[in-house]
């Protein structure tokens, strides 16, 4: 059995921290840190020049204001304690960091180009598309700095430049022309998820890839689910496990969803033997209490120290899933390694499960998407060959 290592007992929440590399990222046995070269709309690395950056050490005051407007703090009355802890989980940590880069992006072009950033005209709003255009911007960035930009002005009282004709005229003319495919993680499914398997070291993180790959794929998890995945959400049942999500992206306000885990008639390719395997090396119990009474989280998956028999108490960062995929991709010799990603487990469930032959409905029920046009993003290139009469050409 592994022995854990005290420090942050329980874990903070498996955010992406300075020091995962040693540990995490790059400190399993034969790891190493991953990184890769920017991209460019589906080009090679460097074709076009990338945007500077230009945030401000300092939001504005006004973007200060914007951000906090929504907690209340710009009420006569201040919020208390209680109040405040509520108020700033109304929107996921992850959107205001994105709405805080977005304004500081803004702010900072803004600042250089002399002009107000809030409230800001239509033709200051529509000079900044036409600049990330221009630098190579791609169009899901562009989108989600408008949303930004209204956000900071519909909480500041200002009137919205992004409803403006102009503005409007612009973002259309650039979506028609940079349209692209949304960028996808290739499927990561058998045959080849089958090599990758065989090829993990047979050692205390290979036990934790094997569940970790497995488990991911089966319940087409997304990574950071996987990251959040705690020991007491693992609930035996007679045909395997049923993993509860307390939250998740589509389940924001916590009515919890279940994914299940069936058993395999192979060993090694069992999720349900994997996860035992790897909670039994690594000693993860059901919970751990501390002193005074008080229950910390037991994360179920870990990083496993170089030393390759300490495992850490608290759970891996979700770049730390996502680079124990590449780095067993890598491992096995598959074509283009590094383009796989934690969400390719996913994707390799979804595409997977339809050359299979199950319904689009069954496969979300796994995945818990709720749109299924969401889904066939996911299987769209398989199903173009399915009853296409080009098959049956013979030429």
């Amino acid at each position: 059995m592994a022995s854990t290592s005290p420090e942050n007992v329980g874990g903070s929440p498996p955010q992406a921290q300075e020091g995962d590399a040693a540990a995490d990222d790059g400190g399993d046995v034969g790891g190493e840190p991953l990184s890769g070269a920017w991209i460019v709309d589906g080009g090679s690395a460097g074709q076009m020049e990338r945007p500077p950056v230009l945030r401000p050490e300092v939001l504005p005051t006004d973007f200060e204001r914007a951000l906090a407007s929504e907690a209340g703090e710009e009420d006569d009355e201040a919020l208390t304690e209680e109040e405040r802890w509520f108020a700033e989980r109304a929107r996921a940590a992850n959107t205001r960091r994105a709405y805080r880069a977005d304004l500081a992006d803004f702010a900072g072009w803004c600042e250089r180009e002399g002009r107000s950033a809030l409230p800001a005209s239509p033709a200051t709003l529509s000079a900044y598309l036409t600049y990330l255009a221009r630098h190579g911007a791609k169009v899901p960035t562009m989108s989600r700095r408008l949303s930004s930009i209204a956000y900071a002005h519909r909480f500041a009282g200002q009137r919205n430049p992004v409803d403006s004709p102009r503005v409007h005229a612009v973002w259309e003319g650039i979506r028609r022309e940079r349209a692209q495919p949304v960028d996808q993680a290739p499927p990561l499914m058998p045959p080849v998820l089958w090599d990758v398997l065989a090829a993990l070291p047979n050692d205390l993180s290979g036990t934790r890839d094997r569940a970790l790959l497995l488990v991911g794929f089966v319940g087409a998890f997304r990574r950071s689910e996987l990251a959040f995945m705690q020991r007491p959400h693992v609930a035996p049942h007679p045909r395997g496990l049923v993993i509860s999500i307390p939250k998740s992206k589509t389940d924001p306000y916590g009515k919890g969803q279940l994914v299940v885990l069936p058993h395999s008639s192979r060993q090694e390719r069992c999720p349900v033997a994997s996860l035992h395997a790897w909670l039994e090396a690594a000693g993860i119990a059901e919970e751990l209490e501390e002193p005074g009474g008080e229950r910390r989280p037991v994360f179920v998956f870990r990083p496993v120290h170089r030393n390759g028999t300490t495992v850490a108490a608290r759970g891996m960062s979700v770049a730390a899933i996502n680079n124990a995929v590449q780095r067993a991709c890598v491992r096995a010799g598959v074509k283009d390694a590094r383009v796989y990603s934690a969400h390719s487990l996913r994707a390799g469930f979804a595409t997977y499960a339809s050359q299979r032959g199950a319904s689009d409905r069954a496969i979300a029920h796994q995945t818990r998407h709720r749109s299924l046009a969401s889904l066939d993003q996911y299987i769209r290139m398989e199903s173009a060959w399915t009853d296409n009469a080009a098959t049956a050409l013979d030429l």
